[in-house]
């Protein structure tokens, strides 16, 4: 019986060919948005961290409290893992992993050390306990003594096949890390997922991590360390934080007594952004919550879309259902007839929609640099299926029983009213709902595009164009090579200064600490940003003094300059009032007067507030070349650096950036929040259109009679056209009043995440009710004049 439905269900849909198209284009779009959406959200929620006992496993992380509140900070000092051990035997595990990134590692020809490939990654150091608390899955050696030993090394089956072409024969091969350390490759990894918060591919023994100054520095937190424990079951979190106060008195000298411990949980690592991760998740649970409800509220439309042109086809299908009813078909027959007409347009969305997305999943790989792929898994398929269902429902219900009720003389006159139909105002509500969601959309698209457009072009307090950086090679003569680099790079044309620094202006990367001043006996109570660089860097990044000067050059700290914020934080209204005074570090380490004070640039990203700032030189901390160039003739001008670099360093390989990218990056993922902002704001706009067309072309079907009379007497086209015009202008009038302040109170949220944002002004509103109705105004326009040029003789013989 089913099989007969669908076999009229499809003759009934070629024979109303437009309606069936354009329903299917609406429903394909919509759910294509929906799966990607659907792909994206389950790629960015099934990571993978490789736990035994997830409830159990816990990372160690800082909490240093300050007079603004808790820093909290994924590092910890290197002896925290080792005194661990040492005090609290009841742990079933302790282990290290430490992250560094951009190191060169190199293939070794054979044990002579002679070197075929180089290669820049992001590598690791790890204890081998840390195989006993995550189960990597290792294809080839032992995890219990894979790292057991110093000069050993972990990869990969991808990177293991990249340096030796097969990963079989990559065990026991020798790489050289940081054209220093000659490892053995003791094992192989199978492939680790992207979206992991343990991304390794290169893991080296911990012993090969060369941190012995520091192995005893229970003050220094270094945020690229992470030790993580195993609790025993009858150990509950609470009551091992107690202990870790008291393992923090034992152990950190009693000035440091601000700093502390405490567990992270394991299973929110991936999403808990305060304490910093690895390679942090693609988006935030706040993001995948907007993302599942844009991708209902897309369905949604595209579902209203189907209503109102189904209900639009009342007319041209009533004396259908009339003979039907006259020839004893039943209410139950005619929904069951109805829902399966749907069923097939659904069917066949679907499969567009599959088709859509496997085109445009490429594309959104490349903008949100992820592997996404749709997998013939068992969620798919439940995904689709009841996607199916939902949108056959959804849609096709209320049209079938509205159609289904008719009675049989009426629907063979074709005399219906609104009521009859199922009411104006109804489809009225569904337009004004899609285009409140529509709007909604481009309210938050035109916030996001302004808040990234901000980041790219406020002013900073430096200069950022036509600067390069180069990291400076790490290797034994590297002190020697880096005044040797500036001074023939100084020499070079094109190049109007050279700076070597530890960190650009802007960098994620850092050093704080905080202090003593003016000989004080307590410490400051908060945290300057430590920024270590020669006396040129404040001409090479035309960084302007507002006291004092630069600090003369040399190899080591003989003068602070300061910025504002820090001259503020300090309690002087008068910056040229803290010249003279010494600022101490470390006890008495580092010890020196301020020189100079600058006016405030941001250290960091716009998101973060702008933190005190002390400059100094400390030669032995550079790892850039900062390079001011001359605008006119970059390309020559970087050809000639990497001359002079590989000239230098032979053995490394060379790699530059411009500072505009570096800080660009900071900003990665709001600026692919903009753009699927855009993405999603189009589709819905574009359903929406659908939805109004059907909507007008309901509106053309049911007042043929009244637009024949009004040309009869005397109206013209463009009064015609108004007709139409002036009902749906009223209804996105409407939905503008909803999505405005809805719009307004999400994205006002969204930029409370930004230190420095913009203000949502008015013109955004302003600009968001024009492009809806201007847009509006062109999807109506053909449908309108196409019923305004018909022959009123005709309209009024129809009726």
């Amino acid at each position: 019986m089913f099989k007969n439905y669908l076999k009229t269900a499809w003759q009934k849909l070629r024979s109303h060919r437009s309606y069936a198209v354009i329903n299917t284009i609406g429903l394909a779009v919509g759910i294509a948005a929906c799966l990607l959406i659907f792909i994206l959200i389950r790629y960015e929620t099934s990571f993978d961290n490789f736990h035994r006992n997830r409830d159990r496993i816990y990372r160690v992380v800082s909490a240093t409290q300050t007079p603004a509140g808790i820093n909290y900070s994924m590092g910890s000092a290197f002896p925290v893992a080792e005194a661990l051990r040492l005090d609290y035997p009841q742990l079933e595990q302790v282990a290290r992993i430490y992250e560094r990134k951009g190191k060169q590692v190199a293939v070794i020809n054979d044990n002579s050390h002679g070197t075929t490939k180089k290669f820049k990654e992001n590598i690791f150091f790890a204890e081998p306990q840390l195989f006993d608390i995550f189960n990597f899955p290792f294809l080839s050696g032992d995890a219990k003594t894979a790292l057991s030993e110093p000069n050993t090394v972990v990869l990969t089956q991808a990177i293991a096949e990249k340096y030796f072409g097969d990963w079989h024969a990559a065990l026991g091969q020798f790489i050289r890390y940081d054209n220093s350390q000659v490892c053995k490759v003791t094992g192989i990894l199978k492939n680790i997922p992207a979206n992991t918060d343990f991304p390794v591919q290169v893991v080296f023994s911990f012993k090969n991590a060369g941190q012995e100054d520091i192995a005893n520095d229970w003050v220094s937190q270094d945020g690229s360390l992470n030790t993580f424990v195993v609790l025993p079951r009858n150990m509950t979190v609470p009551h091992f934080d107690d202990n870790l106060k008291e393992f923090v008195k034992k152990h950190t000298p009693p000035e440091y007594s601000n700093q502390g411990y405490l567990l992270q949980p394991l299973s929110n690592i991936h999403y808990e952004s305060a304490f910093g991760t690895y390679s942090g998740a693609t988006f935030s649970r706040e993001l995948i919550t907007a993302l599942s409800s844009i991708g209902l509220f897309l369905l949604l439309i595209a579902c209203i879309n189907f209503i109102n042109l189904s209900t639009a086809q009342i007319v041209g299908r009533s004396k259908e259902i009339g003979v039907r009813k006259v020839l004893g078909g039943s209410r139950a027959q005619l929904i069951i007839q109805f829902l399966s007409e749907t069923f097939l347009i659904t069917l066949i969305s679907v499969a567009i929609a599959v088709l859509i997305a496997l085109l445009v999943i490429p594309l959104l790989n490349n903008l949100l640099q992820t592997p996404l792929k749709i997998q013939p898994d068992l969620s798919l398929v439940a995904f689709l299926f009841s996607i199916t269902i939902a949108v056959t429902l959804l849609s096709g219900i209320y049209p079938a029983i509205v159609l289904s009720g008719f009675n049989p003389v009426t629907a063979l006159k074709s005399k219906f009213t609104n009521r009859a139909t199922g009411g104006l105002s109804l489809r009225r509500g569904l337009v004004v709902f899609q285009f409140a969601i529509a709007q909604a959309l481009i309210i938050g698209t035109f916030i996001v595009v302004s808040q990234m457009d901000f980041f790219q072009h406020t002013d900073m307090g430096f200069d950022k164009d036509a600067i390069v950086m180069v990291p400076i090679p790490n290797d034994t003569a590297r002190q020697a090579k880096m005044e040797t680099l500036k001074a023939r790079l100084q020499q070079q044309a094109g190049v109007k200064s050279v700076s070597l620094s530890a960190f650009s202006p802007m960098d994620l990367a850092s050093w704080q600490s905080d202090f003593r001043f003016d000989n004080a006996l307590k410490k400051s109570g908060f945290m300057t940003d430590l920024k270590w660089a020669d006396a040129d860097y404040f001409k090479t990044y035309n960084i302007r003094f507002i006291a004092g000067a630069p600090y003369n050059q040399a190899d080591t700290v003989g003068g602070f300059v300061i910025n504002e914020m820090m001259v503020k934080k300090l309690g002087f209204k008068n910056p040229e009032d803290v010249l003279g005074k010494k600022i101490d570090f470390w006890d008495g380490a580092i010890k020196a007067p301020v020189v100079g004070v600058v006016k405030n640039f941001n250290g960091q990203s716009l998101k973060d507030e702008m933190m005190p700032m002390v400059l100094a030189s400390y030669k032995t901390t550079y790892r850039l070349i900062n390079i001011k160039m001359e605008a006119g003739h970059m390309g020559q001008t970087l050809a000639a650096i990497e001359r002079i670099w590989t000239g230098a360093s032979p053995d490394f390989i060379y790699e530059y950036q411009f500072l505009d990218d570096k800080i660009a990056s900071f900003y990665k993922r709001e600026s692919q929040l903009s753009q699927l902002y855009k993405i999603f704001a189009g589709i819905a706009i574009f359903i929406s259109c659908l939805g109004l067309y059907g909507f007008v072309s309901f509106m053309a079907v049911q007042r043929t009679k009244e637009v024949g009379i009004r040309k009869v007497l005397g109206a013209s086209v463009i009064n015609i056209v108004y007709l139409f015009s002036k009902e749906f202008t009223l209804l996105i009038g409407i939905a503008f009043l909803i999505a405005a302040p809805l719009a307004y109170y999400f994205m006002h949220q969204w930029l409370q995440h930004f230190a420095y944002r913009i203000n949502i002004g008015v013109g955004i509103f302003l600009l968001t009710i024009l492009s809806a109705e201007v847009i509006a105004w062109l999807t109506v326009g053909y449908q309108a004049v196409k019923a305004a040029v018909v022959n009123p003789v005709k309209s009024l013989k129809a009726e």
